[in-house]
């Protein structure tokens, strides 16, 4: 991942050409870097384990049937080459690389760079979490509703159910702008700079890294009903991640007690 990012990001960052920058949407931009980062990430990931499949984000967006490989058997690579495109394309931080290894349908280990800082978030199921090598945890203090600051999605929550989230924000203390890069909401949960984070879309290669590193840091990523979230569930809207079971309960009781499970 750092060689991919050395020879394929940061040379672009701040430097991509109009002919670089590209959109599969309106909002939603791919450019040259995540383009050359995937393929490049998908070569070495196959290299490190013969066998190996990979599902990355702008492979599906070609052909979207392949996201079902990773609800099959064996060993799947989860790749978004470039989270946060949107603020890389207009020079701007955060941005991450991220890579999740699912076996079975379950994911067991998960990598999230920050190519600029150099800082890796990392975890595997049942061997903790780490921040820049140091093991992560995450604080277990309690709060009041009036304590709490994070980030909650709304561009793509349905109009219907917008305004009632947008209006529930003054039920907690802050709600923060966001960073348009989950690769840097999650690890954020974990160094305290904010106690939460709700996203409505939860396509597997923006979430299956994150939701384990904070499991494995000692929060939780649930679904709006309390269940776990699987990767494999991407078409299921909802996902709030929270530092711990009390701050997750407090969030979901008021910001978000308007959305359906």
């Amino acid at each position: 991942m750092r060689e991919v990012a050395a020879s394929a990001v940061l040379p672009r960052f701040q430097q991509l050409t109009e002919g670089e920058i590209q959109y599969k949407g309106p909002a939603d931009p791919v450019t040259a870097a995540d383009q050359e980062a995937e393929a490049l990430l998908t070569a070495g990931l196959i290299a490190l384990r013969p066998g190996s499949r990979v599902v990355g984000e702008e492979a599906v967006a070609a052909d979207p049937s392949l996201i079902s490989v990773i609800s099959e058997p064996g060993d799947v690579w989860v790749v978004d080459p470039l989270d946060g495109t949107a603020n890389f394309a207009s020079g701007l931080e955060p941005f991450a690389v991220m890579v999740a290894l699912m076996r079975d349908g379950v994911v067991v280990a998960s990598w999230i760079l920050d190519p600029v800082g150099g800082v890796a978030a990392v975890a595997e199921r049942g061997g903790g979490a780490f921040l820049g090598g140091v093991r992560a945890t995450v604080p277990t203090g309690h709060h009041g509703a009036h304590e709490l600051r994070g980030w909650s999605s709304t561009n793509y929550i349905p109009a219907d159910l917008r305004a009632g989230v947008q209006s529930a924000s003054r039920a907690v203390g802050e709600v923060l702008a966001g960073h348009n890069c989950a690769g840097y909401e999650y690890p954020a949960i974990v160094r305290d700079e904010q106690h939460f984070a709700f996203f409505w879309r939860t396509l597997p290669w923006d979430h299956a890294p994150g939701v384990l590193f904070v499991e494995e840091a000692g929060g939780v990523a649930w679904r709006l009903d309390g269940t776990q979230y699987l990767a494999a569930d991407h078409e299921r809207a909802g996902l709030l991640v929270a530092q711990n079971q009390d701050v997750w309960n407090t969030v979901r009781t008021t910001l978000l007690a308007d959305l359906p499970d």
